[in-house]
């Protein structure tokens, strides 16, 4: 289906459910089909991603993947309280992203339409650019300097994997990108080649250790992560705040999704995802069925020794490693937006 027609069935949903929501106030879209025209087609492997913003002061968890209507969408659910302060919002790399155009979806208040030109018409300025990517900056080095010893090794490498991946952000954030998740290393490394900084980009790809890897070598994981994947999104039971990844819905963005990346040359570009995959249904598999964790854990290990780490504190190394390596990411950044005014 095209963007258009998909975007139509968001708001019949809406319309339907969402409205019945308590508190409803509003809904607008998010993530990276926002760059996409009602006649571009709906990439086969991605989402659509909706923000549903309540009058209420207390977090809600989001309603997560699912399917209405053929259409994959993943909701996520926001307070008000989370976005009356333009401010912060505009700080909030995440937030300010998806407001800094017209997303809305439906807004019987206006409360956030006057909130999104607001957004828009400061977000360019240098000095919010700046504020934003210092709010990366900080976000990975929180991430790196703390580790878990007593955690799983699987979700060591998770604490290890997204805050590494950030410095992605810093670079997509840097040229007023969305910061795109799955597909992070790709988008930043099409914004290095815009700004003939492409030569950084084996160095922001290094601390996955992924370099040497082949795309059949990328390809064997994917493979095997398949009956994982399947297996904990059978077993899932205890919630987590990433479960709608891991589900029958979700399941073509893991997996399928992979593959094409992997299929158009981009297999170093996969692992960040496959690898976070990897971890989380082992996280899923760890506590409710922990035989099948046992049993499918040597392949996940196995594509760890390949990305060169096996313990603790092979994790910590690395994480020092990106640490010594993120005031040069900084540099490249700031490169970036003196190039922008």
């Amino acid at each position: 289906m095209n963007t258009g027609e998909a975007r139509r069935i968001v708001k019949e949903w809406i319309h339907a459910y969402a409205h019945h929501c308590e508190y409803y106030l509003g809904a607008y879209y998010s993530g990276s089909t926002l760059a996409l025209s009602d006649e571009d087609p709906l990439p086969p492997h991605s989402d659509i991603d909706i923000m549903l913003v309540i009058d209420a002061s207390e977090p809600h968890e989001k309603l997560g993947k699912f399917r209405y209507q053929g259409l994959l969408m993943e909701v996520t659910i926001l307070t008000w309280t989370e976005l009356e302060s333009v401010d912060d919002v505009l700080v909030s790399y995440h937030l300010a992203s998806s407001l800094r155009v017209n997303t809305i979806i439906d807004d019987p208040t206006g409360k956030i339409g006057r909130l999104q030109i607001e957004v828009a018409n400061r977000f360019p300025r240098r000095e919010w650019v700046e504020l934003r990517c210092q709010r990366v900056r900080a976000r990975i080095e929180a991430g790196l300097q703390h580790f878990d010893p007593v955690r799983p090794f699987h979700e060591q490498v998770t604490a290890w994997l997204f805050p590494t991946g950030i410095m992605c952000h810093l670079i997509l954030v840097a040229d007023k990108q969305n910061p795109t998740v799955r597909k992070r290393y790709l988008a930043a490394r099409e914004v290095l080649q815009a700004y003939r900084l492409q030569d950084f980009y084996p160095k922001l790809l290094a601390p996955l250790g992924c370099a040497h890897m082949s795309p059949s070598q990328i390809k064997r994981y994917v493979d095997r992560l398949e009956p994982l994947f399947d297996a904990a999104a059978e077993a899932s039971d205890t919630p987590f705040m990433f479960s709608s990844d891991i589900t029958p819905e979700a399941r073509t963005i893991a997996i399928e999704g992979s593959r094409l990346l992997i299929d158009q040359g981009n297999h170093h570009e996969a692992i960040f995802w496959i690898v976070a995959t990897y971890a989380r249904c082992h996280t899923i598999l760890a506590v409710d069925e922990p035989a099948i964790h046992q049993r499918l854990l040597p392949d996940f290990e196995e594509m760890m020794r390949d990305l060169g780490i096996t313990s603790y504190e092979d994790l910590t190394e690395r994480a020092k490693e990106g640490l010594r390596m993120l005031p040069e990411v900084w540099g490249i950044a700031e490169q970036i937006i003196e190039a922008n005014y």
